[in-house]
């Protein structure tokens, strides 16, 4: 009976430690999800920002049917999220975000936006 009970406790501990992993790696990979959703709506925010400008008459602030002159606001910039660069054109703008956080080595989150008059494409990079 001793040793039956020894083997049980021993089997208990090694499907523990089997549920620690898993629940440990879900954490992770959920981690990086989150963080790559937060990063795909701020970028989709600023897409919609672009598009509003560019169609808005010069009059009223806007580009008159230009992209020109488009930039990111200064304080959307850097985020708790990440940090976002954009290339501005007359047609279009490309918005590359990449994230702050790093849950592991080579997790960093990178997602690149294509701005144009009636439509964006979301593309992730990493």
């Amino acid at each position: 009976m001793g040793q039956q009970q020894l083997l049980l406790i021993a089997l208990g501990i090694i499907i523990v430690g089997i549920a620690i992993v898993v629940g440990v790696n879900l954490f992770q990979a959920n981690a990086i999800e989150a963080k790559r959703n937060n990063i795909i709506n701020e970028s989709v925010n600023l897409a919609a920002m672009a598009q509003q400008y560019y169609m808005k008459p010069v009059a009223y602030g806007g580009g008159g049917r230009s992209f020109t002159g488009w930039t990111i606001p200064s304080e959307l910039k850097l985020t708790a999220n990440g940090h976002f660069n954009a290339e501005t054109g007359a047609d279009q703008v490309i918005i590359t975000a990449t994230g702050n956080e790093v849950v592991t080595g080579n997790d960093s989150v990178k997602v690149q936006v294509t701005v144009l008059p009636r439509s964006f494409q979301t593309v992730v990079i990493k």
